[in-house]
């Protein structure tokens, strides 16, 4: 991870939703929690109910009504992920502000959806939807985890596409930042949601082509020229997304430390910008269950969006317009699905081109 520390530069005729007041929250309607009532849903934080944790707070399973939103019982209502983040982290608080402001006033289906917040004390809190089937990053790596089959894969990546795309199309642009694996989660059908906006920043405006900032990240999906500058855009975002691709198509860690090639972009490099050569990079999970021709397609475009000048990277739309083209009416006779049936509760409703690879580019 890199230094999280920052200094925001005011831009002129633009207000920054990380500056919001905290009595305002509630304008983007977010259900306001008492602590209590979160502790009380979640037995009090105990560890049976953590379902996740990170650098500045833990994620607890926690139940609400589902028609008025309240807290519920344990075990009764519908199941939501609770965010308890570190009282005394300084940079918890504002990561926990910007997420607020952020998914409070946005609404997608590839976003995860917020529900409400707390902000008691020193006590800061964030209520999500409840995303069943848990991070990209546990189906890719967890070798205990069945594999995710081609067409899932494809279709997540379409989803991470279309959340970007529509983040980067908004009249006040939002610049993710922090796109990795861990940060993408999966509801009950493998669709995939953008979380944790912790680290989003405002896009850049009227004819600025980015928006100076210290860097804030995580190591082998942050472009070069962010890292180098401190220069933010979102062709930063394309970027980390051209990492996550070759994730999705690899099976293998943006960084392993284990491994001699630990970084996955050094590693693939003279694979996918060889046509001859790019399937030995696939997934040996997969076991062969792919369409050549997409694996090609899939790795063309990780190709151009790690161009080492963000300039000729391709937008996310004309990213998620490339991989729109995989999508069939009936994607499970497309490839075979190596998974099981298996039932799982219905995670809650969200509100809601080509490129020729240029083999110098990465």
């Amino acid at each position: 991870m890199f230094p999280v520390h920052e200094t925001s530069s005011p831009q002129s005729g633009k207000t920054s939703l990380t500056t919001t007041k905290t009595n305002e929250l509630a304008s983007g309607g977010l259900k306001s929690y008492i602590f209590n009532d979160l502790r009380s849903v979640t037995g009090n934080f105990k560890t049976s109910n953590l379902i996740g944790e990170g650098g500045f707070g833990q994620v607890f399973k926690g139940w609400i009504d589902e028609n008025t939103l309240a807290t519920s019982r344990q075990g009764v209502g519908m199941v939501v992920a609770i965010k308890k983040l570190d009282p005394e982290s300084f940079q918890g608080h504002k990561e926990w502000l910007a997420e607020v402001n952020y998914l409070g006033h946005l609404n997608h289906e590839n976003l995860v959806k917020l529900v409400g917040y707390c902000s008691e004390s020193k006590n800061r809190l964030l209520v999500y939807e409840y995303m069943p089937r848990g991070s990209l990053e546990n189906h890719l790596f967890r070798k205990s985890v069945q594999p995710i089959s081609w067409a899932k894969r494809m279709n997540i990546a379409i989803g991470i596409a279309r959340g970007l795309s529509f983040l980067h199309s908004l009249q006040n642009q939002v610049i993710y930042r922090d796109l990795k694996s861990s940060n993408i989660l999966l509801d009950a059908d493998f669709n995939a949601k953008l979380s944790d906006f912790g680290f989003a920043r405002d896009g850049p405006i009227g004819d600025k082509t980015h928006v100076s900032t210290r860097v804030l990240g995580t190591g082998g999906y942050a472009a070069p020229e962010y890292i180098a500058t401190g220069h933010l855009s979102t062709k930063s975002d394309v970027y980390s997304f051209g990492v996550v691709l070759l994730e999705l198509l690899s099976g293998r860690r943006a960084l392993n430390e284990r491994v001699g090639e630990s970084n996955l972009v050094d590693w693939s490099r003279p694979f996918i910008s060889d046509k001859k050569r790019v399937l030995r990079i696939m997934d040996t999970r997969l076991c062969g269950q792919y369409l050549k021709k997409e694996a090609q397609t899939a790795a063309d475009l990780a190709v151009n969006c790690l161009n080492l000048d963000a300039r000729n990277r391709p937008s996310m739309t004309e990213v998620f317009t490339t991989l729109e083209q995989f999508r069939t009416p009936n994607d499970s006779l497309r490839t075979p699905s190596r998974e099981p049936g298996r039932s799982w509760n219905k995670s809650p409703p969200s509100s809601s081109y080509k490129t020729t690879p240029n083999t110098n580019t990465i």
